[in-house]
């Protein structure tokens, strides 16, 4: 007899645990309250998600697996926000150029900060007021760049003009150097100021970035994070999770924030990654409004 009769039931289960400790995403409950200091982490140290190093699985231009999607984190609102991109306002008849509500005030400090040109502080807009105030702008990323003293325009303006570079404490080695309070960073070396003062964006409520002192311990140029399936440019970590970055959202959107990490303009980001190499100081001082 050539009966046969075959019951077979296949079962396969494949669990794939991935473990990623992401750049930007520090437990807002483990959080270091700035008086402690993290040891510098080497290359050699284990690591995965946006803390690891390449390997041949893994290059510095391609994630280990590729996502389904790209996703952006959807942050919470931040209590410290300040103003969203400035509205477009309409040119002033004598000018042909906008008058903010800030002029003098922005007038003022960019007379301090320098290199914009030449303006005169009387709170009237002129047209070498409005080529320095535009030039400020598109230096730092504010949009529109119309010349305009607008809220963000004087936020900026101040925040640069109020930071003390002595107060980072860098000594004669490469230091980069965050204010949180102001949000702003920079770079030293020699006693000299070798980047900056410019403009960043850290941590928002829940996430805020630890004040101390650390070393970067991990570079890559374009780094995956796994918890927000976001590519992060010019990556320089320097505490667990938590690196210096190029941002990927609008760098003056106040009502948000990073998850920890120091976001940078595209040529700020640049800039600090050819500065910087494994084993750079780097002083994080004060604390971001709000956080």
């Amino acid at each position: 007899m050539q009966r046969v009769r075959l019951f077979a039931r296949v079962a396969g289960l494949v669990v794939v645990v991935l473990v990623g400790v992401g750049a930007c995403a520090l437990d807002p409950q483990t959080e270091g309250a700035g008086v402690t200091t993290p040891a510098p982490v080497g290359l050699t140290e284990g690591a995965s998600g946006a803390s690891a190093p390449p390997t041949p699985e893994r290059s510095a231009t391609s994630p280990s697996a590729q996502p389904s999607r790209t996703a952006t984190p959807k942050p919470s609102r931040s209590p410290s926000a300040t103003a969203s991109p400035e509205p477009t306002p309409k040119p002033s008849r004598s000018t042909g150029c906008p008058q903010g509500e800030h002029q003098r005030a922005v007038e003022s400090y960019l007379s301090r900060l320098g290199g914009f040109g030449t303006l005169t502080v009387d709170g009237a807009q002129s047209a070498a007021d409005c080529s320095a105030i535009k030039k400020f702008q598109i230096r730092y990323g504010i949009s529109p760049a119309t010349g305009r003293a607008g809220p963000t325009t004087y936020d900026v303006a101040k925040r640069l003009a109020g930071t003390n570079v002595s107060r980072c404490g860098a000594g004669s080695h490469l230091t980069f150097c965050v204010d949180l309070t102001r949000q702003t960073v920079w770079a030293m070396r020699g006693g000299k100021v070798v980047l900056g003062p410019t403009v960043t964006r850290t941590g928002m409520s829940g996430y805020a970035t630890p004040a101390g002192t650390y070393s970067v311990g991990g570079r890559n140029p374009r780094e995956w994070s796994n918890p927000y399936e976001v590519w992060l440019p010019y990556w320089q970590r320097f505490n667990g999770g938590i690196g210096f970055h190029e941002t990927t959202t609008y760098l003056h959107n106040g009502a948000i924030g990073s998850h920890g990490c120091v976001n940078l303009l595209h040529r700020d980001a640049v800039r600090l990654w050819e500065l910087g190499s494994i084993g750079t100081r780097v002083v994080v001082i004060g604390r971001r409004p709000g956080t």
